[in-house]
């Protein structure tokens, strides 16, 4: 394919996808993250955010691959309410940033666990579960399921009390 022809597909896929964007710069976090909790409260689930932007090519590539594997989709809506944080030139939500301990330093995209009250109980830098140029099925499906409610019930490991 032709370069100019190369630039005027990713043109028109961009056009047509423009509302499609996971990340929204002009969002208020604060008060969506605040949203994320009240509802994973209710629902007895953690919140999974995913932080990065619609710029970056990996944070794309995660949301792609979880929503065709049937079974990290499954183990996500069963267990985490889920919220894409902006980080772009238009809102780097600093003080957000700040609160949940500088996960930025990673890169992105970076993955936060809160409780359902809201506490920060894990952060994964992403770039351990990447294989090639996607990622690792099996290296996701072990991070999420290490972070569910369930993981972190006593109950769930009765050998250890």
């Amino acid at each position: 394919m032709k370069p100019a022809i190369t630039i005027l597909f990713i043109f028109l896929y961009v056009k047509l996808h423009a509302n499609d964007s996971l990340y929204h710069p002009k969002a208020n976090a604060r008060q969506d993250i605040a949203a994320a909790i009240a509802k994973a409260k209710s629902e007895n689930k953690h919140v999974f955010i995913q932080a990065g932007g619609n710029w970056c090519g990996w944070c794309i590539e995660f949301n792609r691959m979880v929503a065709v594997s049937s079974l990290l989709n499954k183990i996500i809506q069963e267990n985490y309410i889920v919220y894409h944080l902006n980080y772009s030139q238009e809102n780097k939500n600093a003080s957000i940033f700040s609160e949940y301990g500088f996960p930025n330093r990673f890169g992105f995209p970076v993955f936060i666990i809160l409780d359902s009250n809201g506490k920060r109980i894990h952060t994964q830098n992403s770039s351990y579960l990447e294989s090639g140029k996607s990622y690792d099925i099996e290296k996701v499906k072990e991070f999420l399921n290490s972070w569910t409610p369930r993981a972190l019930q006593a109950t769930s490991y009765p050998y250890l009390n």
